[in-house]
């Protein structure tokens, strides 16, 4: 059968291992589980299912669009949002908006996989800069950055990591690349993150409109199996998106439960309590166990098991608790581990306890 030449270089994306009955913490998913909220505005209109849902996603994009303009104190208009099918949808869109053969893809090393993969399909040319200190090093980004270039793609915090970049260093950043390169941020954790000097993106997008901010429902608000995602961008670029974007993209439980998940603070809240008592408990643990990790910005911990992180993975999935090896993202001897209950975190402790 033909298919496409550039497919022969291209692998399809692998998920976290699912081991039945064992403790799930590989895919960074909310412990508490979906937002109440959104779950019952999900179960409120799946009588509807017969009929397909707004294709433009009108009311979820006015309730996103003054979620973020309370949150911001600046107005955000509805035609600075798109919605996707979760924001690995959003990330291929920019892609096929942008990248076509003979430019070039730019971002970091050891990063989320789905940037690679969409300008990979588009014909573009990689381009990686090393972590520096396990983060996003913007310096050697921008100097990857030529007249081919077609788009950046940021992740901040960084996945697998959890590490983050400031918006001093975002800001200069994006003062060294040309004004029209489409920069994307991509801030799936943002919810979580605590850190006083991360950076303002909302506001940092008055003063440059080609930063293009990606986030997510799957995470703090536990909708991943819905998966709604979103975009904010200039309202010239969102144009260009939808017409590359699939007709009813986003099906229309999802699209009620995340309208309604915006309103659940309280579910928020002790998504971010549950996160900020759990991470303080591992690190202790990590450290007694010996072990090197970086501070988190997000609801994950990313460490160096000390010995082949595949080995790892399977002995404390034997014991009940699944984790996501960092081998295809290059760290031999790394594991990721997302922050659950305090009982989930004591036995995944115990677990790799016995495992290194």
């Amino acid at each position: 059968m033909r298919v496409r030449s550039i497919l022969g270089k291209m692998s399809p994306y692998v998920p976290g291992k699912l081991q039945p009955g064992a403790i799930k913490l590989a895919s960074n998913e909310n412990p508490l589980g979906p937002s109440p909220l959104g779950m019952k505005a999900a179960r409120g209109c799946i009588e509807g299912a017969n009929l397909y849902p707004d294709g433009a996603a009108a009311a979820l994009k006015t309730r996103i669009a003054a979620r973020l303009s309370e949150r911001s104190g600046l107005p955000i208009e509805t035609e600075s949002i798109v919605v996707g099918n979760g924001s690995d949808e959003l990330i291929q869109l920019c892609a096929a908006a942008t990248v076509e053969p003979g430019t070039n893809v730019v971002t970091s090393e050891v990063t989320f996989s789905e940037y690679t993969y969409a300008g990979t399909l588009f014909g573009g040319e990689m381009r990686y800069a090393p972590l520096k200190a396990g983060g996003f090093d913007l310096d050697a980004i921008a100097g990857l950055v030529d007249s081919k270039t077609a788009i950046v793609y940021l992740c901040n915090p960084n996945n697998p990591t959890g590490t983050y970049f400031s918006e001093k260093k975002l800001t200069a950043f994006l003062e060294s690349v040309p004004a029209d390169l489409p920069v994307v941020s991509d801030e799936a954790y943002i919810e979580y993150v605590t850190a006083g000097d991360y950076p303002k993106t909302i506001q940092l997008r008055k003063k440059f409109p080609n930063l293009i901010l990606l986030r997510t429902f799957s995470k703090i608000y536990g909708l991943a199996g819905f998966r709604v995602g979103y975009g904010i961008a200039e309202p010239g670029f969102i144009s260009e998106l939808d017409k590359v974007r699939p007709p009813f993209n986003v099906n229309i439980v999802a699209q009620a439960a995340a309208i309604a998940a915006l309103d659940d603070e309280d579910f928020l809240a002790r998504s971010r309590n549950l996160v900020a008592e759990g991470k303080p408990l591992l690190y202790r643990g990590l450290e007694k166990l010996g072990l090197e990790y970086y501070p988190s910005e997000s609801n994950f911990i990313c460490l160096d098991a000390g010995k082949d992180c595949m080995a790892v993975f399977e002995s404390i999935m034997a014991k009940g608790v699944t984790i996501r090896p960092l081998k295809g993202f290059g760290l031999k001897t790394w594991i990721r581990v997302t922050v659950g209950t305090k009982e989930q975190n004591k036995l995944f402790l115990d677990a790799l306890a016995g495992s290194i």
